[in-house]
């Protein structure tokens, strides 16, 4: 299965030549909270060669917790976020699952930074967890 993504209004799109994403991780950092309007984002992992955006991005970057920089990426016109991109981690754009156009099969494999989640955070049943930033996962 091939992924496209949209914003919300139109202006950036985004084709996703992959059959599956590396990774689907909800993300409890700081920095995610606040994207998030106070709770998770939830993110899938293509490798940067199989994702093309098109349109006008903003963006804004900043040193994360992990001691990385972290682009955020939003459409510029109406502020949808789309991707996140990790200074330690150039084959990867992590997809805000939001942007990316349904019907599709992505739904969290792991949940990240538990440590920062607020106390009436409820993290999915039988996945993976980690405190803070998990190893980076396998590109193939």
């Amino acid at each position: 299965m091939a992924y496209t993504g949209r914003c919300a209004c139109g202006a950036v799109t985004a084709t996703i030549a992959a059959e599956a994403p590396i990774a689907v991780r909800q993300c409890w950092c700081r920095q995610c909270q606040q994207v998030a309007a106070g709770a998770h984002t939830t993110n899938a992992m293509f490798l940067t060669a199989d994702v093309t955006i098109t349109g006008t991005l903003g963006t804004h970057a900043y040193t994360a917790a992990s001691g990385n920089t972290l682009t955020q990426s939003f459409c510029a016109a109406c502020g949808t976020p789309v991707m996140g991109q990790v200074s330690a981690r150039p084959q990867f754009r992590t997809l805000r699952v939001g942007f990316i156009t349904p019907p599709h099969d992505l739904t969290p494999q792991m949940v990240i930074w538990t440590d920062d989640a607020p106390a009436w955070a409820v993290f999915p049943e039988g996945i993976e967890r980690h405190a803070r930033q998990p190893p980076p996962p396998p590109t193939s």
